[in-house]
């Protein structure tokens, strides 16, 4: 991904909050409507340290009132110190907007009628609008097509990276893991707690590893499930999820559930995906 300087703006309630929330997952610092005269100092922060500040997505929209004429100025600033810039311009038809508000209850930025709202604030946004580099209409794009459109347009590769996969074992002893989006069972598998010297052990030790892996019913279960989440990430990647957590259960979480949480996390490294792995119950009394 190249160096980026983004000035998110637009239209109240076409999507800026959706694309900042977007850009912090692809690794940008984001400030959302900083006053504009602090702006200029912000950039002159920026060029003190690029390798900090290497990726920044600034917002600016109508609750910068008049200030909102500063913009050309802003532009002319990160030029003048070299700091490449684009400015994204949010847009939707007025009847989205409008259901959009419905949808949230929000005021309009402007405190009138949401209908007269819109009409006013495209009136002020109209000189963001005329230098932007880019205007990207959500009318009719989900949140998938969003993230998509922002990768192409900063540089980043639409593929495995966009999504953390956070894979787990746990205990359902200790109650189910709740967070997770996915769940599988493993305690059908013969039990190693009850098998003399692997009862202090865990699923991430060697002895305990052989012993799971060499029953009939784990080598099936283990590829069949790689290949059904292996054929789902596209599409989770599609919709715009920016992270899937896998959990895997047995009885107490330290044996059964911890080997096979390991074995998941190494395929999908091994496939080239953001893993992050996490026994929750290993550590308690067996």
């Amino acid at each position: 991904m190249k160096n980026n300087f983004l000035i998110i703006s637009g239209i109240s309630g076409a999507g800026k909050s959706q694309v900042l929330n977007i850009l912090e997952d692809f690794g940008f610092i984001c400030v959302d409507n900083m006053p504009l005269e602090f702006v200029f100092e912000f950039i002159q922060l920026c060029k003190k340290d690029r390798k900090q500040y290497k990726n920044i997505a600034l917002s600016i929209d109508v609750r910068a009132g008049k200030n909102i004429n500063k913009i050309s100025q802003i532009l002319s600033a990160l030029k003048k110190e070299k700091i490449k810039s684009k400015v994204f311009f949010l847009n939707a038809d007025n009847a989205t907007l409008l259901k959009r508000y419905s949808e949230t209850r929000r005021k309009h930025p402007l405190g009138t009628i949401v209908k007269e709202g819109i009409v006013a604030e495209r009136k002020m946004m109209e000189i963001v609008r005329k230098v932007s580099d880019q205007e990207i209409d959500t009318t009719n794009m989900t949140i998938g097509e969003l993230k998509n459109t922002l990768a192409q347009l900063i540089g980043i590769s639409s593929n495995n990276r966009q999504l953390l996969l956070s894979i787990m074992s746990f205990g359902f002893k200790y109650g189910i893991a709740t967070e997770a989006d996915i769940v599988f069972d493993v305690r059908f598998i013969p039990n190693p707690n009850y098998v003399t010297g692997l009862k202090t052990k865990t699923g991430k030790d060697l002895e305990v590893v052989r012993y799971v892996e060499k029953q009939k019913e784990y080598k099936t279960f283990f590829n069949k499930i790689s290949a059904l989440l292996k054929s789902l990430m596209p599409g989770y990647i599609k919709e715009g999820k920016s992270q899937l957590t896998i959990a895997v259960g047995c009885t107490g979480g330290r044996h059964r559930s911890v080997a096979m949480a390991e074995k998941l996390a190494k395929f999908f490294v091994k496939n080239k995906y953001k893993v992050k792995l996490y026994h929750r119950d290993i550590l308690r009394a067996g």
